[in-house]
């Protein structure tokens, strides 16, 4: 249960949120950098399977657009089509 209070203490707080929104871009951005480091041809750390492989920090990108997309195309269908009006059963 210390998760759900440190959470809440985290969403309570705009200086919290503040903090914690500056950490997931700086790991973000150390993540990507870390992605193009393992790329350098020169070290042959990855197999290249595919042409986007070849791009430097592609892996990174694809990966946070795509779960950027899915959160915003579901709160679009649970808005649109999901969620009833209060006075729904009334």
């Amino acid at each position: 249960m210390w998760i759900i209070n440190w959470l809440e203490k985290i969403i309570e707080n705009p200086e919290e949120m503040k903090k914690t929104k500056k950490f997931f871009l700086y790991f973000g951005i150390a993540l990507v950098i870390i992605d193009v480091i393992i790329h350098i041809p020169s070290l042959h750390l990855v197999h290249i399977y595919f042409i986007w492989d070849w791009i430097p920090g592609f892996s990174s990108l694809y990966g946070f657009i795509s779960t950027y997309l899915i959160i915003v195309i579901s709160k679009w269908v649970g808005h649109t089509f999901l969620m009833k009006p209060e006075n729904y059963y009334d």
